[in-house]
């Protein structure tokens, strides 16, 4: 199982990948595997405000829809409109191309309060 170090993860398995005052915002290569073959990505709109630990996504499998968490406050500021035509890259590239939104943090602080990739690893085993 893939946990990069550098990311922090929330219990609900979406990762954290802070840009500065940004934060990309995934699923885990744990959650993919467990959710299998995903086949829609909704996702929310460029410029909504999302708050930490509320949902502002969905991706649906061939077993069921997942609601996506915000990990930090603040305002989405890109989606990954490649999902739209190509949801199977959530499975194929969990921490890259298949990454769902992009936050400009409203509170850079609630980054650190997530887990680090020790902590998600010992939550997942």
């Amino acid at each position: 199982m893939n946990i990069p170090k550098e990311l922090r993860y929330l219990k609900s398995h979406e990762w954290a990948r802070k840009e500065n005052n940004r934060v990309r915002v995934g699923i885990s290569d744990h959650a993919q595997h467990e959710i299998t073959d995903v086949v829609h990505v909704e996702l929310p709109t460029v410029g909504k405000k999302v708050e930490q630990g509320n949902p502002c996504a969905v991706v649906e499998s061939v077993k069921s829809a997942f609601d996506i968490y915000a990990p930090v406050s603040g305002t989405i500021v890109e989606i990954n409109e490649q999902l739209a035509s190509s949801p199977e890259l959530v499975n194929q590239s969990p921490y890259d191309k298949g990454f769902f939104f992009v936050i400009e943090a409203a509170n850079p602080g609630e980054f650190d309060a997530l887990l680090p990739a020790a902590e998600y690893e010992k939550l997942i085993h």
